[in-house]
């Protein structure tokens, strides 16, 4: 496992936009793939986004594919989650997790290490 540690979370108007950074230390980025998890109250923690340990291939769930965008920085030890358009059904506290596999995966057991998260709001 690796610490992870998210940032960027804010309140946001619907329409509005935010990047949140995931950072990690210890071993760098190029060895995992990463991917963004979201939980909402009372909801069961579903997935956003993936990037491959290469960084070359991603993967949405249907309610982030055309507004959100996932990379990541192997040099810089750092994964990003691109929201635009939000909308108030993205509200949830939101989690970056590095992967078992080398293209991460849509379920919570496919990744081994997970941040504390960082809480997105966006209001309408």
């Amino acid at each position: 496992q690796i610490p992870l540690a998210e940032s960027g979370g804010g309140l946001v108007q619907t329409g509005g936009s935010l990047r949140l950074s995931c950072t990690a230390s210890g071993r760098t980025f190029d060895f995992y793939a990463m991917g963004w998890f979201r939980q909402a109250p009372g909801k069961e923690r579903e997935f956003v986004a993936s990037i491959s340990r290469s960084g070359m291939t991603t993967d949405y769930a249907d309610s982030a594919r055309g507004r959100f965008t996932i990379s990541k920085d192997n040099a810089g030890n750092m994964a990003y989650l691109q929201m635009d358009n939000l909308k108030p059904e993205d509200t949830a506290v939101y989690y970056c997790a590095s992967a078992k596999g080398i293209f991460g995966g849509v379920n919570t057991f496919d990744y081994h290490s997970w941040g504390q998260g960082t809480q997105v709001t966006v209001s309408s």
